[in-house]
């Protein structure tokens, strides 16, 4: 890598394809780490990022949001939370010429990889109405132009305000508050897209949308289930505990179409056998099932469970525990007896031997922990899916004890302290209540737009002014034609970034970019140096301290750029002291202490070197605050997804050189992929079925009942052993293929992980 950004934008020219990887991580995962950070920051610089990087008195992973174990290694991150650091903190910087020679549709010709390496952006710029390049402007004319925005609209629910899961808690907490103040609950998030199936199906059956284990618990089970996640690329620390399990005699299933490196075999480079030995072989049982089918699978171990019972009353089900803590089981019992294996059969494409061995894994564990990821959030069945989950785990008491427990990975480093702080668009009326007592004013209480809703009201005009905390809407967003031309229509959109990216070019008739500070970078304010701090995915809260100065003069961090922005809107309207908030966070955090249940004494607890774990009913004392006051068995009809005869079920998924929507390279050397990304992965099987060779050029286009042409055209066609009738291509390329109307019921979140698509040889 070189510390001057490219010139030219890369293609899929070079594109090659070799055989896949059967193993994950080992001396290939450290070079992957070290060479691109020493090449871009120095070998000062990297040593003193990465040895601070999720240690105690350090800096949080910017990425993924796995949970830091208590005893640290030195060595605390992935190769992927090294590429997330050298991609912030890079000395390669946006030059002020860059905006001039420039234009918008220069930018919008560009890929993600090249607008991410042009390096950090160091001042505001603004598009004007009619102009075709942004110009840089001062900080006090940038809020000036905002504020005059959002004062000039009708109604403020004619504004959005978007966030990322980037954000920390204390910019999330004054930013939920400046968008409250200002009138309305317009607060999308990325969860939206991901996790929010999660936390539906969870906060009705058992009263909290969040795990229910810690992180420890990894190292006690006797089973753990890994479904619809791909550890080994998304949050590669993870690796870590399930090897830890299976040191101390864990049995692990990976319930995946795809059969990923990670969950095969795993050479940890902190060990000396995964250093010049075999590793540790991860999977113990493999299932590729079919998309959709999971649900499916999760009944029939169900059913099984219960049948077994019945063979030999008193020594499977936990009787006590379903008697004391759980409401529906005789409904969840008789619906379980009448689930048809034939149609298990065709929604999984498993065979009953491989769902009996499962069952019988099930049945001989005594602490089960049951994990997934977007896998299983992005169907549109995904909430009743992860209800399953929580049938299966409450038949045998697998919540409330060690080693056993619902296990959602979250995927951003703080989209669950986000919503924690109050970024969600149906925040309920506890919490405004007392956002209302703690700052005397009137919270609006009408619910606000989610991230596909929001997509909608833009296209329909009802939304006039978008801005985005982080993150990198158009591309996440599924429908990318529809979502593009809906964020045109805008009037004015704002960003708040780090880094370009194709947002940026995707833009209302006024447009701003705000550059902020990153996590590695020192934060100094009036009061001094500040921290803030994050949640991780099993709900400890701990603080994060950046290292290294700024990269450039003039950077604003994003508590400071809400505060002056809140101040700029709102003037004297509300009483709020926005400046004191952005001198000191500790005054943030002693309202976040009155507002939030389980952050009393915030500023105390944070400063501890563990930081504290967050109070969790089903978790800690078997209690369940649903509707019934008992964890929930609930009657789910299943619905698998069907294929007509020339079509393939889509899934979207990241490459191993990715983190959500940023691109750190075009390999992904875990599927044998180099230089490109225009690429499908397909069973052999079915590509015979439809003609077509290994190798051949493709379009790939959406079976969905409207007048939308959505396709991808000169796709290559890669052999793989995927499982039958289901294919996959890469987020967010393929995002382009996912209806907008096509979402989770229950949860609004895109249906991303079953598109009904036709495969044919490329036109042209």
């Amino acid at each position: 890598m070189s510390r001057k950004p490219p010139t030219d934008d890369v293609t899929d020219a070079d594109l090659s394809v070799g055989q896949p990887s059967s193993w994950a991580a080992g001396v290939p995962g450290v070079l992957h780490s070290l060479e691109p950070a020493i090449a871009q920051l120095g070998l000062g610089r990297t040593v003193k990022l990465l040895t601070s990087l999720n240690q105690k008195d350090g800096f949080d992973c910017m990425s993924c949001a796995w949970p830091d174990p208590d005893h640290r290694k030195v060595a605390e991150f992935c190769e992927n939370g090294a590429k997330a650091v050298t991609w912030e903190a890079t000395p390669v910087l946006v030059p002020s010429s860059f905006w001039a020679e420039h234009t918008i549709d220069d930018l919008l010709d560009k890929s993600e990889y090249w607008l991410g390496m042009q390096g950090r952006l160091t001042e505001p710029v603004y598009r004007a109405a009619g102009s075709d390049h942004y110009r840089p402007v001062s900080w006090d004319r940038a809020f000036e132009i905002i504020a005059a925005k959002l004062r000039a609209l009708d109604s403020p629910d004619q504004a959005s305000f978007y966030t990322s899961g980037r954000t920390s808690n204390e910019a999330a907490f004054l930013y939920q508050l400046f968008v409250r103040a200002y009138g309305t609950n317009n607060l999308p998030d990325c969860s939206n897209m991901c996790h929010e199936s999660t936390g539906t199906a969870m906060s009705e059956v058992v009263g909290i949308g969040k795990s229910t284990i810690a992180y420890d618990d990894f190292e006690h089970a006797d089973l753990v289930i890994v479904l619809g996640q791909n550890p080994g690329t998304n949050h590669p620390r993870m690796l870590t505990a399930l090897e830890d399990a299976k040191r101390n005699g864990a049995r692990i299933v990976a319930v995946n179409p795809l059969p990923e490196a990670g969950l095969r075999r795993y050479k940890n480079p902190q060990r000396v056998s995964g250093i010049v030995g075999r590793g540790t072989d991860i999977a113990d049982q493999f299932l590729q099932i079919r998309l959709g089918g999971d649900m499916a699978l999760l009944q029939a171990v169900s059913k099984r469970v219960l049948a077994a019972e019945a063979a030999a009353p008193g020594t499977v089900l936990d009787r006590a525990f379903i008697d004391e803590y759980c409401s529906g089981f005789e409904a969840f019992a008789a619906a379980m007896a009448e689930v048809d294996d034939d149609e298990v059969l065709l929604a999984t494409g498993l065979g009953l031997d491989e769902i009996d061995e499962l069952t019988d894994a099930y049945i001989n564990a005594d602490r089960v922990i049951i994990t997934w990821a977007m896998g299983i959030t992005q169907h549109k069945k995904a909430v009743d899916t992860i209800k399953e989950i929580i049938n299966l785990l409450l038949l045998r008491g697998n919540i409330g004890r060690p080693g056993a427990g619902a296990s959602p990975i979250r995927g951003h480093s703080n989209v669950q302290g986000d919503r924690t702080m109050g970024i969600w668009e149906r925040m309920p009326d506890r919490f405004l209540d007392a956002l209302a007592a703690e700052f005397s004013f009137e919270p609006p209480r009408r619910h606000g737009v989610d991230s596909v809703n929001g997509i909608h009201a833009m296209k329909r005009g009802d939304i006039r002014f978008w801005m985005g905390m982080g993150g990198n809407l158009v591309a996440a967003i599924s429908d990318t034609g529809l979502a593009e031309e809906a964020m045109r229509g805008t009037e004015m959109t704002v960003q708040v970034s780090t880094k370009l990216n194709r947002s940026h070019a995707v833009i209302g008739d006024e447009a701003l970019i705000l550059p902020t500070l990153g996590r590695t970078e020192i934060d100094i304010q009036a009061s001094g140096p500040q921290f803030v701090s994050v949640e991780d995915t099993v709900c400890s809260v701990h603080g994060s301290h950046g290292q290294v100065p700024p990269v450039a003069p003039g950077l604003l961090s994003e508590v400071a750029i809400v505060a002056r922005l809140a101040a700029a809107t709102l003037g004297e309207s509300v009483p709020i002291d926005w400046a004191a908030f952005a001198d000191d966070y500790d005054l943030i955090r002693d309202s976040v202490s009155r507002v939030v249940p389980g952050f009393e004494y915030y500023n105390d607890r944070i400063r501890t070197r563990d930081g504290f774990v967050l109070p969790n009913g089903p978790r800690d004392s078997r209690t369940f605050p649903t509707a019934t006051g008992k964890a929930m068995l609930t009657v789910n009809a299943l619905e698998h997804v069907e294929r007509p005869d020339g079509t393939l079920l889509l899934q979207t998924v990241r490459s191993h050189d990715q983190y959500n929507t940023t691109i750190y390279s075009l390999n992904d050397r875990y599927r044998g992929i180099r230089k490109g990304r225009e690429v499908i992965f397909i069973n052999p099987l079915d590509l015979e079925e439809l003609g077509l060779a290994d190798g051949t050029s493709v379009d790939v286009s959406t079976v969905w009942d409207d007048d939308i042409e959505r396709v991808l055209r000169g796709y290559r066609a890669v052999a793989y052993p995927s499982a039958r009738g289901c294919a996959a291509a890469y987020f967010p390329e393929a995002n382009v293929l996912v209806p907008l109307a096509s979402t989770a019921e229950g949860s609004n979140t895109p249906v991303s992980k079953a598109v009904l698509v036709r495969v044919t040889a490329a036109v042209g």
